[in-house]
């Protein structure tokens, strides 16, 4: 599944996380967020209110993914009778409590962080999402116990909590495009490059076979496009030219090669993601990732 490979080459980041605890009666104003916001349902049932007063129940262990630039509240309770306000989004080390009434009768309790991810050069993932999703993930306990994961990495963190948080994260993100293909037939409208199947086909080739000798020209007849159209469509749908992207991934793939234990060499390594230059390999990589490939395979990673 194309899916499936496009997971394998994106970047999660996630920002700092907020524990949201409401009581009953008690609503939740929070900031616009600048990348899409997830919060997800440790405890109790509550709402979720959306820009235009429109409302989505939360059940216990459902995610509710909020587009960018979207103010909303997190409300508990029918009537509600008091408000807090939120004015930024959680900043530093340490997870923040946001409470909304009284911590100890808390009813509703909300794992709520930015998270960007991204793939191609800079194109967020569900940077086209346009209106609220909230999906039910009770089938599907890894999920709980990974924002548990991650709550428990971002409130004591130490050596390697970023790349557990990122990994976590990434399996949060998993599940939820599983369940939400699942309920659409396998569709994602907010995801262009995969709802267009001719430029899914030139997608699948690249992830194929990166090393091959790419061009606009050569991917474009796999899209059965015009050079033109097809370039168009491509930067519109990853946010890089096809020929950035192809780099992008061979620039991934090489980096899965190297944390592979093993003797292969790293002219090899150049040799099999597609560059004839040792040299000019290395270069591309230190610029992408901030340091040398030998010093990347020592642990060395910058980004």
């Amino acid at each position: 599944m194309l899916l499936d490979k496009l997971l394998d080459y994106v970047v999660v980041h996630a920002e700092p996380f907020a524990t949201c605890l409401l009581s009953s009666g008690w609503r939740l104003r929070l900031p616009a967020p600048p990348t899409v916001m997830f919060h997800f349902v440790m405890q109790g049932t509550g709402y979720l209110r959306g820009p235009e007063d429109e409302l989505y129940p939360l059940e216990r262990f459902s995610l509710a993914v909020v587009p960018q630039g979207v103010r909303h509240t997190l409300e508990c309770g029918q009537q509600i009778e008091s408000e807090r306000v939120i004015d930024a989004a959680p900043t530093g080390e340490g997870v923040v409590r946001w409470v909304a009434g009284a911590q100890v009768s808390a009813e509703l309790r909300v794992a709520c962080g930015a998270v960007n991810v991204t793939y191609g050069d800079s194109l967020g993932l569900f940077q086209r999402l346009n209106e609220i999703i909230v999906a039910d993930l009770s089938a599907y306990p890894q999920v709980r116990q990974a924002f548990e994961g991650i709550l428990a990495e971002q409130g004591g963190a130490t050596q390697g909590s970023a790349a557990l948080t990122k990994a976590l994260m990434t399996q949060c993100i998993v599940y939820l495009l599983r369940y939400l293909t699942e309920q659409s037939d396998g569709r994602l409208p907010w995801l262009p490059g995969l709802e267009d199947p001719n430029l899914a086909r030139a997608v699948d080739v690249i992830f194929e076979n990166p090393q091959a000798a790419h061009t606009v020209d050569s991917l474009a007849d796999v899209a059965i496009m015009s050079r033109s159209v097809f370039a168009q469509r491509f930067r519109s749908a990853f946010g890089s030219t096809p020929i950035s992207f192809v780099h992008q991934i061979r620039l991934r793939r090489a980096a899965g090669l190297l944390r592979q234990s093993g003797a292969t060499s790293i002219e090899q390594v150049a040799n099999r993601v597609g560059f004839s230059s040792r040299s000019h390999f290395s270069q591309v990589f230190k610029e992408h990732f901030g340091v040398s490939p030998a010093a990347f395979r020592e642990g060395g990673e910058q980004t």
